[in-house]
């Protein structure tokens, strides 16, 4: 189950809307919906998957969005945190998905069948696009200092009630409650 909510920052405080994410299907869709909110001020996407990761995009007018997510390999196996995870934020090269013979999976599998060597759930690390991306945080560590959540704060938070916490660090928890 997720939850999405848009927090834009206006002359009068917070102000929070419930989102609906079922026609975003790219990150430009996304940052275009935190645009339409307001153009000039600051707005926060904040997503979250249950107790599984959140992410926050940032979004200040017309500025390249800032981008923050909890746990990249969870958020990796959702379809929202795909959108999140851009190659730039992974530290890969765009364009770097085409699979050369290097790394193609030849251990005598087809497609879609187990690996036996990888049933683990507790693996500390998964796979997206070819690539392994681990249980970590990435992104824009910084994202919400100005606001007051450090990044030893952001850092921190546990995945159950982090959109809480960085809601009532910026003043915005009955906003937010609202749209919950």
């Amino acid at each position: 189950m997720y939850f999405a909510a848009l927090l834009a920052r206006t002359e009068d405080g917070w102000e929070a809307s419930d989102t609906e994410l079922d026609d975003v299907e790219t990150l430009s869709d996304l940052i275009d919906l935190a645009r339409e909110a307001s153009d000039e001020d600051t707005v926060l996407v904040l997503i979250e998957q249950e107790d599984a990761w959140f992410g926050v995009v940032r979004v200040d007018g017309e500025e390249d969005p800032r981008i923050y997510v909890s746990d990249a390999a969870a958020a990796a196996r959702s379809s929202y945190g795909e959108i999140l995870l851009t190659d730039e934020l992974l530290g890969r090269e765009p364009g770097d998905d085409d699979a050369d013979l290097d790394s193609l999976d030849l251990d005598g599998t087809e497609d879609g069948e187990p690996d036996d060597a990888d049933d683990s759930e507790d693996d500390e690390e998964e796979s997206v696009s070819g690539e392994i991306v681990s249980h970590s945080p990435v992104g824009d560590r910084e994202i919400l200092v100005d606001l007051g959540v450090s990044e030893k704060e952001l850092l921190a938070l546990d995945e159950g009630d982090a959109l809480s916490t960085i809601a009532e660090a910026l003043g915005a928890a009955e906003v937010l409650e609202t749209v919950r």
